[in-house]
């Protein structure tokens, strides 16, 4: 059975918001229809939203650290949302694994939000609905748009390239080969609801600023399979993924063959990519 989902890598993850914002504008304009904001600028906001980033503070000086924890609705393989919707709104759609809300048949009674236990339902105030994460259901089948963009809106605005789209049951998928490779864990797996989202832990490195905690490494760390992208051989989101912690030109030179080889979102990196080819390959600048 095909499982869509999401793989989000905590080690690279900035706090930005570009996945929020991202997800607020398209499932406004999209299926979901309009998500509220009834207090967007007062001293208590309240509004709509699929997806949300909540930052901690770890550990004490000069030790601290900031974990930015993005979450949604997991896709759950057992989800408890579904089976106490008295009227049926709340579904698992087979051929692709995705929870659902059918507005039409939702009385906004809140069942589904008191039996989630990650807290991913929101009520809209205004059209007294439940609303969640639907991986952008309306756009991953959207044949209108071009391939590459048939990915959810938060991993298409994603900056850090945090953020992998695929099905989780396919071993060959970039999703599954970086949960592989990274040990990638579900949220709170003691309840039982087998989430189908999972997390990339994050790595400490050894660097040689001293930080442990930047990513960057030596000199004299081993060649690692980034280097051998320069030779031709392909590269996808996933190596970033599983190779986090690589020397930085070597990452550099990774995103520039990517680009080329029409893998990245140049829409929502487009500043990265500048200025990367500005010190990686600066006459490629000139295509901007």
């Amino acid at each position: 059975m095909t499982q869509m989902a999401l793989v989000i890598d905590l080690n690279v993850c900035v706090g930005c918001h570009a996945c929020v914002t991202s997800c607020k504008e398209w499932n406004t304009s999209g299926q979901a229809g309009s998500l509220s904001d009834v207090r967007p600028y007062d001293a208590d906001p309240s509004g709509t939203f699929f997806n949300r980033v909540q930052t901690y503070e770890a550990g004490e000086f000069p030790n601290a650290d900031t974990i930015h924890f993005p979450k949604s609705c997991l896709h759950c393989e057992d989800p408890p949302c579904v089976p106490v919707c008295p009227t049926g709104a709340s579904f698992k759609r087979k051929e692709d694994g995705l929870v659902l809300v059918d507005y039409d048949k939702c009385i906004g009674c809140k069942y589904c939000s008191w039996a989630c236990p990650y807290g991913a339902r929101e009520l809209d105030e205004e059209r007294k609905e439940m609303t969640k994460c639907t991986l952008c259901a309306d756009r991953i089948y959207n044949e209108a748009l071009p391939e590459r963009d048939r990915k959810p809106a938060c991993v298409l605005a994603c900056p850090t390239s945090a953020r992998i789209f695929g099905d989780i049951h396919d071993p060959e998928s970039d999703a599954s080969k970086a949960i592989e490779a990274r040990g990638g864990y579900q949220l709170m797996p003691e309840w039982g609801t087998k989430p189908s989202n999972h997390y990339l832990p994050r790595q400490k490195t050894a660097s040689s600023c001293g930080s442990g905690s930047c990513g960057c490494k030596s000199e004299e760390s081993a060649s690692s399979p980034a280097d051998a992208i320069e030779y031709g051989e392909p590269i996808n989101l996933v190596d970033f993924a599983i190779q986090r912690g690589t020397p930085a030109m070597a990452r550099e030179k990774a995103l520039g063959k990517q680009m080329d080889s029409g893998k990245l979102n140049l829409a929502a990196l487009a500043t990265r990519v500048k200025s990367v080819f500005a010190r990686v390959r600066p006459a490629a600048t000139q295509e901007f």
